[in-house]
C-alpha cells in the first residue's frame, strides 16, 4: 500500500506541475506580446524591438497628430479609422445588447425543446469563421442592392454581436426568481413598467458584460468589415493596420494606440467583475 500510495502521490504531483506548466505557457505566449507593445510604445524607435530610451513622445504624437521630431503630421487616416472604430463599436455594441437582451428574454420565455433549437441557432454565428460571415453578409447586401459603406459595416457588427449577449444574458434568466416578473404584473404594474424596473436590474450584470463583449469584439474585426465596408473609403483599426502592414511597416503610433485599448478594457473587466463579486456576496449574507 505504500508503494502504490507514493506512485499515486508522484503521479498525482507531476499531472499537477504538467498543467501548471502548460497554463504558464498559454499565458505567456498570450500576454508577452502585448507586454512587449507597451513597453515598446515607450521608446521613439520606428521598428517594434529597437530601443532607444525612454520617452513619451509617441503618446505625444497620438493626442497632437503632430511628430515634433520629424516635422510632419501623423497620418490622417489613422484618426479618420479610429473615429470610424470607436462609433461602430459603441453603436454596435449597444444595439446588439438592446436586441440580445430582448432575444435572450424571448427564448427563456419558450418550452424546453423550442429554447434548445433557439440557442442551437444562436450559437451558429459564433462558431462560424469569419470570412464566411464576411462573404455570406457582402453578397446579400449585393443580392439586395445595398450600397457598402458605414451602414452596411454597422449591420453586419450587430448581426455577430447579438448573439455573444444572448449568451451573456442567459445565465442571468436561469438564475434569477421566475415569479418576479408575474407578481410585479399581479400587483399592478404593466408589461414595459415590469420589464424596465424588474427584469431589467436583474439582468444589469449580463448586460453589461455582454455590452463589452460586443464592444471588444467590434473593435477587434477585421474579416466582417473588410467585406462590408466598399470602397468609399471607409477604414477601421483592423482594416487601416492591414493597409498599413502591406506598406511594409505599422506606424510607430500604433503601439501606445493599442496600449490605451487593452488598458481600457481591461479596468472595464476589472470593475465588471468586482462587482458581480460584491453582489454575489450581498446576496449570499
Amino acid at each position: 500500500m505504500g508503494k502504490k500510495q507514493l506512485l499515486s502521490e508522484k503521479r498525482s504531483f507531476l499531472e499537477r506541475a504538467l498543467g501548471r506548466g502548460y497554463l504558464y505557457l498559454l499565458l505567456f505566449v498570450l500576454y508577452v506580446p502585448i507586454v512587449l507593445i507597451i513597453i515598446f510604445s515607450f521608446t521613439q524607435s520606428k521598428v517594434l524591438g529597437n530601443w532607444t530610451g525612454f520617452t513619451f513622445s509617441l503618446y505625444q504624437n497620438l493626442f497632437t497628430g503632430y511628430d515634433l521630431n520629424a516635422n510632419v503630421r501623423v497620418d490622417p487616416n489613422l484618426y479618420r479609422a479610429i473615429g470610424y472604430t470607436g462609433l461602430i463599436a459603441v453603436a454596435a455594441a449597444a444595439i446588439s445588447t438592446f436586441l440580445g437582451t430582448l432575444a435572450a428574454i424571448g427564448i427563456y420565455n419558450m418550452n424546453a425543446r423550442h429554447r434548445k433549437g433557439m440557442m442551437f441557432l444562436n450559437s451558429i454565428p459564433m462558431i462560424n469563421p469569419d470570412i464566411l460571415t464576411g462573404i455570406s453578409l457582402f453578397l446579400l447586401f449585393v443580392f439586395l442592392g445595398i450600397s457598402r459603406g458605414l451602414a452596411t459595416v454597422l449591420i453586419a457588427h450587430v448581426v455577430f454581436c447579438t448573439p455573444y449577449v444572448v449568451l451573456s444574458v442567459m445565465p442571468r434568466l436561469t438564475q434569477m426568481n421566475p415569479n418576479i416578473y408575474e407578481a410585479a404584473l399581479d400587483l399592478g404594474a404593466t408589461p414595459m413598467q415590469a420589464l424596465r424596473k424588474v427584469l431589467l436590474p436583474e439582468l444589469r450584470p449580463g448586460m453589461i458584460s455582454g455590452f463589452i463583449l460586443s464592444l471588444t469584439l467590434s473593435i477587434d474585426d477585421f474579416g466582417v468589415t473588410f467585406f462590408t465596408k466598399g470602397s468609399g473609403g471607409l477604414e477601421t483599426l483592423s482594416t487601416f493596420i492591414y493597409a498599413d502592414a502591406r506598406k511594409g511597416g505599422l506606424t510607430p503610433e500604433l503601439r501606445p494606440l493599442f496600449s490605451l485599448i487593452f488598458l481600457t478594457i481591461l479596468v472595464l473587466l476589472i470593475i465588471t467583475n468586482v462587482r458581480a463579486y460584491r453582489q454575489k456576496n450581498k446576496l449570499n449574507q
